[in-house]
């Protein structure tokens, strides 16, 4: 077996072991990293991972995609929705509770957790799960008992754009003021994802802020809808919200400022309306991309102090977003999608100034099988990994860890390549037409928690890996 070999940190030389790529599944691929736990999560096709420290315990939320399996814990076949695991021996996760999703909905792939504790206006002893049921609407959850859930309330429900599209997507619940940033579709808008903005500090009384989105989506606009699908997520921190729109195609970024948003402009005589001048209101900067690249996820790194600039008067700490175009189809028949790092050094001109990839020839990875390319990063803004190191997700790459203490020179320490199992899942792709189906790890999301664990779940029903960084990439999170 051959030996890859990587100058990975400071001249320091890492290697590790890799067979060659199969035509039907892989085995397990990794540099610096190592594998600490699994769960197969019932089989089910998992989005998103979310840990959270809850009653002494590390219990982790997951998200699924649509479809169905067999729930042994009840014995019945449950529609996709969420599946909670107690990974506080994260060896040993065990599975506790699905929540099916409710009604017609398949899939619930978006979680959010808030403590009542935190909540202004919740019960202080409960804990509460924000998610999106299927493409029907959002609901909220009592989880206090993980193994033991309680429906709360639907929020929202989704209404249709004049094509007759419904969606939901994903989002965002500020703990300490309520606030959260919804996803979906508003009967009339011109674009399958909106924002859907709500006071969810009382979980058990949601109240309606707002619903945003470009000048150009509202209903009565005209012309061409810009920001393809509309908004992926939102993403909020300090008094900006960062706004990624068109997944894979036409995407924009906008920085908006929260209170803007959030108050309207109070000239007008409606302040949160829809209007032309209402939706440019609150924006700080935009960039517009290329029509071939996405923005699935703006992601801020703020208050970067660079090394290097240290002996430059000016502009030596500096904010950047983390900004990631989605790969979408199979086996590499569409444009190679990358990760971009923004400079917001002057947040009204947005810049890119750097750019991350996966060499696909150091690994063969267009031919392995399922999507090759990005689809998101690590949400945390916490200790030991923000500003240091930024874990993305690559589909039949694995996960990545790239160290961007220097964001104009992002660079790769680590990987994890999970293997393929018996429940992973066949990817198809029609060229020239004749249609071939492969069997690859589609690694979908990642998460990071303050043990310095990485979670990733995978998009073709692999399940759950829970993996430590060794070597100098862990190097990075001691310093």
């Amino acid at each position: 077996m051959a030996r890859i070999c990587k100058i990975v940190v400071a001249g320091v030389l890492a290697c590790v072991a890799a067979a060659p790529a199969l035509a039907q599944g892989h085995p397990e691929e990794r540099l610096n990293t190592r594998l600490v736990g699994t769960h197969d999560l019932q089989g089910r096709s998992a989005y998103h991972p979310l840990p959270v420290e809850q009653g002494g315990r590390r219990i982790l939320y997951v998200g699924h995609h649509a479809g169905e399996a067999l729930n042994p814990l009840t014995g019945r076949v449950e529609v996709n929705g969420t599946s909670i695991v107690d990974v506080t021996d994260p060896a040993r996760p065990v599975y506790l509770h699905h929540i099916p999703a409710t009604g017609d909905a398949q899939g619930a792939q978006m979680v959010q957790v808030c403590s009542g504790a935190d909540l202004p206006g919740a019960d202080p002893g409960a804990t509460y799960l924000l998610r999106a049921n299927g493409n029907q609407s959002h609901e909220l959850w009592d989880v206090s008992n993980p193994a033991d859930p309680a429906f709360v309330t639907t929020v929202a429900t989704m209404g249709h754009t004049p094509d007759g599209e419904q969606n939901t997507h994903k989002n965002w619940w500020e703990c300490d003021t309520g606030i959260a940033y919804l996803i979906g579709t508003v009967d009339g808008w011109r674009a399958p994802r909106v924002v859907q903005a709500f006071d969810l500090s009382n979980p058990s009384a949601p109240r309606r802020i707002r619903d945003f989105s470009l000048d150009g989506v509202q209903p009565d606009a005209s012309g061409p809808v810009p920001g393809g699908s509309g908004v992926h997520e939102v993403v909020p921190l300090g008094e900006r919200l960062y706004l990624s729109y068109g997944t894979s195609r036409n995407g924009v970024l906008q920085i908006v400022d929260r209170e803007r948003f959030l108050r309207g402009d109070p000239r007008a005589a409606g302040p949160l309306a829809s209007s032309p001048s209402g939706l440019r209101f609150p924006q700080i900067g935009r960039l517009d991309l290329p029509f071939f690249w996405g923005a699935h996820t703006a992601f801020p790194l703020v208050d970067v102090e660079l090394a290097d600039y240290a002996p430059n008067r000016d502009q030596r700490t500096r904010d950047f977003v983390v900004l990631v175009s989605e790969s979408v189809a199979n086996e590499c028949q569409e444009a190679r999608h990358v990760v971009f790092f923004v400079d917001l050094a002057d947040a009204t001109h947005p810049m890119p100034v750097s750019t991350f990839q996966v060499r696909e020839a150091d690994g063969g990875f267009c031919a392995r099988g399922g999507r090759f390319g990005p689809h998101g990063t690590q949400w945390s803004m916490s200790a030991p990994f923000y500003k240091r190191l930024q874990v993305f997700s690559w589909f039949n790459a694995g996960m990545r860890v790239v160290d961007v203490r220097n964001p104009f020179d992002p660079t790769e320490v680590a990987y994890f390549i999970p293997a393929t199992t018996e429940n992973t899942d066949v990817r198809c792709v029609t060229i020239d037409g004749v249609e071939r189906c492969k069997t690859a790890i589609q690694t979908n999301n990642v998460e990071v928690d303050d043990r310095g664990l990485i979670y990733l779940v995978d998009r073709a029903n692999t399940g759950l890996h829970i993996v430590e960084l060794t070597g100098p990439a862990a190097a990075i999170l001691d310093e």
